[in-house]
């Protein structure tokens, strides 16, 4: 999955930000969608599948575009409230290791995830747990950006396809 910003608009009133958002998948599936964040929300203006999502798919959509398009608009949420064992808000730490590391996205970072999960197999401890502390993310997203770098080709695929 990759955002990146198309154009902004600037008033007195403030400024709207259109970002573009495309997920390619490894069947050769791709999504391609414009967000539009203004004010501190996030819409998606428009949708454009190969092939064509059905509903249940357009709905699902959400969750996948919502925390890397909020992280691209800025708008930091925590849907759970602050972690009590997280950064403090004057961003002072409460507990050793808990505050998110930056992680690079794309390619990279997929690059990066591959190569934290190879070195935990090799080493012989859980590598989704290595991947979780790599990147300070829990364990759904560990494990979605571990679905993206093998659907990059850095990881082979877990079962074989007929």
């Amino acid at each position: 999955m990759s955002v990146w910003p198309a154009w902004e608009v600037r008033d007195e009133a403030g400024a709207t930000a259109w970002f573009g958002v495309r997920l390619e998948f490894g069947d050769g599936a791709r999504v391609d969608a414009l967000a539009v964040a203004s004010e501190g929300c996030v819409s998606i203006e428009d949708v454009r599948a190969e092939p064509a999502l059905s509903l249940d798919d357009l709905a699902a959509l959400a969750d996948w575009l919502e925390d890397p398009l909020f992280e691209a608009c800025g708008i930091g949420v925590e849907p759970d409230g602050p972690d009590p064992g997280g950064p403090e808000p004057d961003g002072a730490d409460a507990g050793p290791g808990r505050a998110r590391q930056a992680w690079p996205r794309g390619v990279e970072g997929q690059w990066l995830v591959a190569q934290k999960y190879r070195a935990a197999q090799e080493q012989g401890v859980d590598p989704v747990l290595a991947v979780m502390s790599a990147t300070g993310q829990d364990r759904r997203k560990s494990l979605r950006l571990i679905g993206q770098a093998r659907d990059a080709g850095f990881l082979t695929r877990r079962r074989a396809r007929p």
